[in-house]
């Protein structure tokens, strides 16, 4: 075997080991942002169950109230509002965690709901014999476990949303990430006071 054709094998031993070891880095890196965006939607249902847990409270909540407080007709009113912008926007796609516009406007609906429960729950401590009512209290627990529970998942789905942006920024991660048509994801950074669980004395 001449020296020319022992340098050709060589050569094409070399480029065949790069091919290897190139595509074996892209597919390597490609399955762990597939992984990492699954984690996300995966954080982001949670979040949308608690959150339609909370939605579906809301009517035996409201009725149980208006059986002590029938007047207070704008508290009412400000929660079946609130309730409905939520429930034109409560499913969010996989594909809408992209667009930080979307993705605002279902924090948004959530902060206004929220709020509107708490100025709900605030009245309650004008009426005894409602806060006495135990309808009214276990509703009242599960409500408050259910804003628990989605401070918690809110958290995991920020958690996992700030995994997934870092991987996909970093180099040349973002060179497989633009090629692959991986792109960021919003953090979920509603209001804290109106996401926060409600809270009334029953002093």
């Amino acid at each position: 075997m001449n020296k020319g054709l022992k340098g050709l094998i060589v050569a094409i031993g070399i480029i065949l080991v790069l091919i290897v070891a190139g595509c074996s880095f892209y597919t390597g890196n490609y399955n762990k942002m597939v992984t990492l965006d699954e984690q996300v939607s995966n954080k982001w249902a949670q979040v949308q169950n608690q959150y339609q847990r909370r939605y579906d409270l809301i009517p035996n909540l409201v009725e149980t109230v208006k059986g002590y407080a029938s007047h207070e007709s704008q508290v009412f009113t400000d929660i079946a509002e609130a309730r409905s912008k939520v429930g034109g926007i409560t499913q969010l796609s996989a594909a809408d965690l992209s667009d930080p516009v979307k993705v605002q406007q279902f924090q948004a609906a959530q902060a206004s709901l929220g709020g509107a429960l708490q100025r709900l729950l605030s009245i309650t401590e004008n009426y005894p014999e409602l806060q006495a009512n135990s309808n009214f209290l276990a509703l009242q627990d599960e409500l408050e476990g259910t804003e628990n529970r989605i401070t918690i998942a809110r958290q995991d789905y920020n958690d996992a949303v700030t995994n997934f942006n870092t991987t996909i920024r970093r180099f040349p991660q973002n060179i497989i990430a633009g090629i692959s048509g991986f792109t960021s994801k919003a953090n979920f950074s509603a209001d804290v006071a109106a996401q926060s669980a409600p809270s009334v004395s029953f002093d």
